[in-house]
């Protein structure tokens, strides 16, 4: 499914520029790599009681002044739909992780907030968590690779949370 770059959100038009074999060996790497890096993760987060999806939701929470963030901003941060941050969400509910609040001035907006036991399950959860992201992402690479991955994955982010903002 290789294709042209947009241009202003529009596909180019013609004949769509297949992938390289060093393309396609690196494309499909970076997707391999990113579901099972994703997937052990998750699965070294489970015996703690937190799934990647949990975890990723306290994080930004936690991070957040006050410590809450309006529901659309905190789906836009976690790429998920708002239907799906909202079943998410309501889970964690139920879990004495995160609270929801109104939106002062704005009815029609939501905050999601980190309680108290959020908080306390984040700060006991995120040493193992980090230790699992060094023995199966970070001590595999050197300093250098670290760079040029950063250097190379940045801009990408960058473009891709624009065309986000545009739908």
């Amino acid at each position: 499914m290789p294709t042209e770059p947009l241009t202003d959100g529009v596909p180019r038009t013609g004949q769509p520029r297949l992938l390289s074999d060093e393309e396609q060996r690196a494309w499909r790497a970076y997707i391999r790599l990113a579901q099972l890096l994703m997937r052990q993760l998750d699965r070294d987060l489970h015996p703690l009681g937190l799934s990647m999806h949990d975890y990723e939701i306290l994080v930004e929470l936690s991070e957040a002044p006050h410590r809450r963030m309006r529901m659309t901003e905190l789906a836009d941060r976690t790429a998920q739909s708002r239907s799906r941050l909202s079943h998410q969400v309501n889970r964690m509910e139920a879990r004495d992780l995160v609270s929801r609040e109104d939106c002062e001035g704005d009815k029609r907006g939501t905050f999601a907030v980190l309680t108290p036991h959020g908080a306390a399950m984040i700060s006991q959860v995120a040493p193992h968590h980090v230790a699992s992201v060094r023995r199966h992402f970070i001590d595999q690479l050197g300093q250098h690779e670290l760079s040029t991955l950063t250097g190379a994955y940045e801009p990408l982010l960058a473009e891709l949370r624009l065309n986000r903002e545009r739908d």
